[in-house]
């Protein structure tokens, strides 16, 4: 299995922590050198506490920022939910297919896969779907940065419009649905946790082609 770093471009955290990585070097023939090993972590390993993070494949979406790199490591691992902590670790190269393009493109994928749910409660506003064609646009070079704010803007307005319609409907079911709350929770959180499950297969698997890398 392939483990990945997330940084800032110049190899400084971005996800919590402090400090810098050794950055890998690009050779002329196109390979890579990698960064120096980090110093060792003593004392005892813990997540967000103690230690290297690292990311497997299925826990890039939560972290991703300016940079992606592969990293290797030595010695004991501390596996959590969504990150790794090793004693020891290097980057080997940088994900180069990952760039301010790629980035824009799978955010636009992300956004494109759940706007059926808001379409079928807003059928009549087409904001949102302009704004993900605007940001696929921008990122295709067709348009400028202030035509694609625009349709941002006019898409977050239409957004908070109805997350306030929304509010306002759950605060008067509020009443009636507190008969059945103890009982609807459970079979609710599992039927989410089931769809945040596939929603995160799906865009890791969509990651994943944009990076050109195999897992």
């Amino acid at each position: 299995m392939k483990y990945y770093k997330v940084l800032n471009a110049g190899g400084s955290c971005c996800n919590g922590g402090d400090g810098s990585w050794f950055l890998p070097t690009k050779q002329k023939d196109g390979t890579w050198k990698p960064g120096k090993w980090m110093p060792k972590v003593m004392g005892e390993l813990e997540p967000c506490v103690n230690g290297y993070h690292i990311c497997r494949p299925q826990d890039l979406v939560s972290w991703l920022n300016e940079a992606i790199f592969e990293v290797e490591y030595k010695g004991k691992m501390v596996e959590d939910d969504d990150k790794c902590v090793v004693r020891e670790a290097r980057l080997l190269r940088r994900i180069e297919t990952w760039d301010e393009k790629s980035a824009r493109l799978f955010a636009a994928d992300c956004a494109e896969r759940v706007l059926p749910i808001y379409e079928k409660e807003y059928p009549n506003d087409d904001a949102p779907r302009k704004a993900i064609q605007a940001a696929r646009d921008y990122a295709d070079g067709k348009i400028d940065k202030k035509e694609m704010a625009a349709a941002w803007a006019a898409a977050r307005a239409a957004a908070r419009a109805a997350a306030w319609a929304a509010a306002w409907a759950a605060a008067r079911d509020a009443a009636g649905a507190a008969a059945w709350a103890a009982a609807g929770d459970a079979a609710w959180a599992a039927v989410w946790a089931a769809a945040r499950d596939a929603a995160r297969e799906w865009q890791t698997e969509r990651l994943f082609w944009y990076l050109e890398e195999t897992k």
